[in-house]
């Protein structure tokens, strides 16, 4: 019988993400001898025990890693610097540690320093999720066809990075690895944006006088459903992500800010040809992402 990646994996945090790493460990096997998951909401962690998600449940962070070869943080970014300070004096010798967090510098920043030299931490990030969360929003497939990011600091142990990555392959996704700083430029236009202009056109449209609020929900084309699907996400989850990748994240709005400007000049003045050409290259980047299986 082959030996699972982990003796005992610990998943801190049963929500989309969270629950769908758990189930997918239970469908494909080979990731976790005991999986346990831990949760500081007793609803949550009760809602995991009855949909059998894992093996054993625990409340408390520090008892649950204690022992633990593996553990993930599938928390909001913002809570990882008082978790880890938390996790950190129970992680055992060759523990490797590692996230799902949206964010990566800030990641390194609040939990390097604080990981022990004798465990090993290996940031990750899953770009995969839908607007739901909770236990119940998991998918034990969420991540088929999905890339994984890893953004190890100089000198990780190549065993730990191979360990993780091969986690991910298992849960179905493709794996790469990247620079922190340049991960969080790449994600701040291909997700934080989109959902930051998603969150403000749905806070628009409720700012709308009464009647036209009724029309607008009531005649919603499918370009609007769509932002209302992505504005739909965790609140908390999306704070975090905002407040802990804003540098890049304003640079890219700045940028997006001066395209839209120029859009809007084009519609103005009848610029045919600068709309067109817009809108053309938009149809070629969606067509690129179908033919990649990325959409």
């Amino acid at each position: 019988m082959v030996e699972p990646l982990f003796k005992r994996l610990v998943i801190i945090g049963i929500g989309l993400i969270g629950s769908s790493i758990a189930r997918g460990a239970k469908a494909f096997g080979g990731i976790a001898g005991t999986l346990v998951i831990c949760d500081s909401n007793p609803a949550a962690l009760a809602r995991a025990a009855a949909l059998g998600l894992g093996d054993a449940y625990e409340a408390s962070a520090a008892k649950a890693v204690a022992g633990a070869n593996g553990v993930i943080l599938c928390t909001p970014v913002g809570t990882y610097a008082a978790l880890a300070q938390t996790i950190a004096p129970h992680l055992a010798p060759g523990c490797v540690l590692s996230d799902v967090g949206s964010t990566k510098q800030s990641v390194l920043r609040d939990v390097e320093p604080l990981v022990p030299a004798n465990a090993v931490f290996v940031p990750a990030h899953p770009i995969a999720g839908t607007e739901f969360s909770g236990p119940d929003a998991g998918l034990a497939d969420l991540f088929k066809g999905r890339w994984s990011l890893l953004t190890p600091p100089a000198g990780t142990a190549e065993a730990a990075i191979v360990k993780i990555e091969t986690m991910w392959k298992i849960l179905g996704a493709q794996t790469a690895r990247m620079d922190a700083a340049h991960h969080d430029r790449v994600i701040a236009i291909v997700s934080h944006l989109p959902h930051l202009i998603a969150f403000t056109i749905c806070g628009t449209a409720d700012d709308l006088a009464d009647e036209t609020r009724g029309e607008v929900l009531q005649f919603a084309a499918s370009g609007f459903r769509d932002f209302t699907r992505i504005a739909a996400s965790d609140p908390v989850m999306w704070r975090d992500i905002f407040l802990n990748n804003k540098d890049a994240l304003l640079e890219m709005f700045s940028r997006f800010s001066e395209d839209a400007q120029a859009m809007a000049r084009a519609v103005r003045w009848g610029d045919a040809d600068y709309i067109e050409d817009k809108i053309n290259r938009s149809r070629k980047i969606r067509k690129s992402l179908i033919d990649i299986k990325q959409a």
